[in-house]
């Protein structure tokens, strides 16, 4: 193994642990609560590799949301692609397995609380259409070409679908009785996305 390729792997291996770490930090008290000190401290590095990987907490905080993003889609994805012979069942078994994943308290708090406060509303939701657009986009392109679902420009529909359920989720997490909310917000995605089916 060279020196270059060794020195490769113990940067990634130290950013994970950061990652890691501030992870569990921010699920438990949110990124406010937490200093850098903390983080370093937990993570088990010098607060010179960590700023080695990140300019700053912001900088943590993106990557993290970027990974949890993309694992998040990934695991929706799952949940769609089961119902791929029905468009309309799958974006809507899509939306509730969003809600679900969002549902758990570490992740709401991560995504849904400290991400569009620290990062800025404008750059969360374009992490999370770099992530999730396609996902949607691909279905609703599928429904209108099997004919299932009426024509639409679906780029734009895509986008509109996805801004819905990212609303849905800010509007559960903030809800004084999430339960209902849920509820609420399952029937009301269900029947925009009946709106489609030809």
């Amino acid at each position: 193994m060279t020196d270059e390729s060794l020195h490769a792997r113990r940067s990634a291996a130290t950013r994970r642990k950061l990652i890691e770490a501030a992870t569990t930090l921010f699920a438990e008290r949110g990124y406010a609560a937490v200093g850098t000190e903390e983080i370093v401290r937990t993570a088990g590095v010098t607060r010179g590799a960590m700023y080695h990987q990140f300019a700053d907490k912001a900088a943590l905080l993106e990557a993290m949301v970027e990974e949890a993003e993309k694992a998040l889609v990934q695991r929706v994805a799952e949940g769609a692609i089961a119902q791929a012979g029905d468009p309309i069942a799958a974006l809507k078994a899509g939306s509730r397995a969003f809600l679900d994943e969002v549902a758990d308290p570490a992740t709401r708090q991560i995504l849904l609380i400290d991400a569009p406060s620290v990062l800025g509303h404008a750059r969360w939701r374009e992490i999370g259409l770099r992530h999730g657009l396609g996902l949607v986009e691909g279905v609703l392109a599928h429904g209108v070409e099997l004919g299932v679902l009426r024509p639409m420009p679906v780029r734009a529909m895509a986008q509109l679908v996805s801004g819905a359920i990212d609303e849905a989720a800010l509007a559960i997490a903030s809800a004084d009785d999430p339960v209902a909310a849920r509820a609420t917000f399952d029937e009301a995605l269900d029947l925009l996305i009946e709106a489609f089916r030809v």
